[in-house]
């Protein structure tokens, strides 16, 4: 027999190929049982091609080619183990936590992250960024455009939003500037508006950006040439509260803007087209996939005994697909765009997080744990994290409907982002310039209890035990407080 060109499967010859078109369609166990009949049909178990089809089809490895590993089934058994261990490490809050600070006497006002590089702005007028993929928490400022005043101090920062190519800010007195994450701290584009941005969004993946400013919404992106352009400029007859532009668009930016009690279509180079309008019932949040759009409306449930609910919109055939959740209180925030597919997740003011079932058009968990609305939430296949006006962050487990664990800051959880290993939180103080604070901008005595601050959760243990050294044992020991909880120190005679 030629066992290398020919496989036997019972009483015929198959060419290797053929049968390893077979073997495609057997599972880990199948492959695992099969590699046990003979030598020949170990060697054909355990060919590369199958077990990098495995790799691929479970999510791992995405972007390498065949020839990156000389052992798939080896990467597949490390990519399950480290998968596993990640999840444990999340369920028993097991990692390393780390503050993203800035220097004293600067009050934070808006942050965003993106893929692990975080956003911040703040009421000096300076914009920061940090990338926690890395341990180097030096944060690089990013250079704004002088607003029409001249020099001096500059504005608070009213939004900030990044994506993984741009970065854009927008200060109080209606200045938005556009930086490259590719080429430097010097804005490549930046524009003006007569006064202060209600809203501000930035295209998760492409380069589109719209503000809403007054009664106009205005949306800006580069042409094939590199040179920014306004595609498009709408007025709204009411005051946008929520904006967002509509990811994975090609050609023109689509932005869905919410105006008090109506939601917009807005498409570049074409009038604007009113998505819902109910008179009397305001839109309370809003956010955007690819092709739906999904926000809360707030209704008198008490007066005419109808409950606040989730409307989830079509945006290529303009008509309501479901509408979810049957709540006495408003609907403070919703994920749609980062949940798993037919789910989302929303946080409520009466204290709850739901997680709805689109094609059930029903809710298939709720739990309850924080004092007051919920202001942030995210979720995935199995958890779910939501941070509260009262500063409480808690991670929940989805089925299980229960609660793993909470931390606790002053100021309200406004930002929460998170993937397999990494969390980032962002505790915003509502007041801008609170009592007590000196007029100067340059004087550190604003107390540290007005600041609010940014967390980073590393949850991957093995990427510290490679690092040997915690961030926590790199400090200066200048701070007055640490943290220890589950951490094992390097140097044995700290004590924190």
């Amino acid at each position: 027999q030629n066992e290398i060109n020919e496989v036997p499967f019972f009483d015929v010859q198959l060419p290797y190929e053929l049968a390893l078109k077979i073997f495609q369609y057997l599972g880990k166990a199948e492959l695992g049982r099969c590699a046990q009949v003979s030598r020949t049909w170990k060697i054909l178990a355990e060919d590369e091609v199958l077990w990098y089809r495995l790799c691929q089809e479970e999510g791992y490895l995405l972007d390498m080619s065949i020839s990156d590993h000389s052992c798939w089934k080896l990467a597949l058994k490390n990519c399950r183990a480290r998968e596993h261990m990640l999840k444990t490490n999340w369920k028993n809050r097991v990692g390393a936590v780390s503050q993203l600070h800035y220097e004293p006497g600067r009050v934070l006002c808006d942050v965003h992250c993106c893929d692990g590089v975080v956003m911040a702005g703040y009421s000096s007028g300076e914009v920061k960024l940090w990338d926690t993929r890395t341990w180097d928490y030096r944060a690089p400022v990013l250079a704004a455009v002088a607003g029409p005043g001249g020099a001096g101090a500059l504005p608070h920062v009213s939004f900030v939003r990044i994506n993984s190519s741009l970065a854009v800010a927008a200060h109080e007195d209606g200045t938005v500037s556009v930086w490259s994450l590719l080429l430097g701290q010097e804005p490549i584009h930046h524009f003006q508006h007569n006064q202060h941005l209600q809203a501000l969004a930035l295209a998760p993946g492409g380069a589109a950006v719209a503000t809403a400013s007054g009664f106009q919404v205005r949306l800006e992106s580069p042409d094939d040439r590199g040179f920014w352009q306004t595609p498009g400029t709408f007025e709204i007859q009411k005051l946008v509260n929520f904006l967002n532009l509509v990811p994975d668009v090609r050609g023109s930016p689509v932005a869905v803007a919410a105006a008090e009690d109506i939601v917009y279509l807005l498409k570049a180079e074409a009038p604007g087209r009113i998505l819902h309008s109910v008179y009397g019932q305001p839109v309370t949040c809003l956010d955007v996939a690819a092709h739906e759009a999904a926000f809360g409306i707030k209704t008198f449930g008490w007066l005419l005994n109808e409950p606040n609910q989730i409307l989830l919109y079509n945006l290529e055939t303009n008509q309501c697909v479901t509408k979810v959740g049957n709540s006495m209180g408003a609907f403070s925030c919703v994920n749609l765009h980062s949940s798993p597919p037919n789910m989302l997740v929303a946080g409520n003011k009466d204290r709850r997080v739901r997680v709805f079932d689109l094609r059930r058009g029903e809710a298939v968990c709720c739990v309850q744990g924080h004092q007051l609305g919920v202001c942030s939430v995210q979720m995935d296949e199995w958890k779910v994290v939501s941070g509260g006006e009262e500063g409480l962050l808690c991670v929940w487990d989805q089925r299980m409907a229960t609660k793993l664990w909470e931390m606790h800051a002053r100021h309200p959880v406004r930002r929460v982002w998170f993937d397999s290993h990494i969390l980032i939180t962002a505790n915003i103080p509502e007041e801008k310039n609170p009592r007590g604070s000196s007029i100067t901008e340059d004087d550190p005595s604003l107390h540290r209890k007005y600041r609010g601050v940014i967390y980073s959760y590393d949850f991957s243990v093995d990427q510290l035990a490679v690092d040997s050294v915690l961030p926590i044992c790199r400090s200066s020991y200048d701070e007055v407080s640490g943290y220890s909880y589950n951490i094992g120190l390097a140097v044995p005679y700290d004590s924190i």
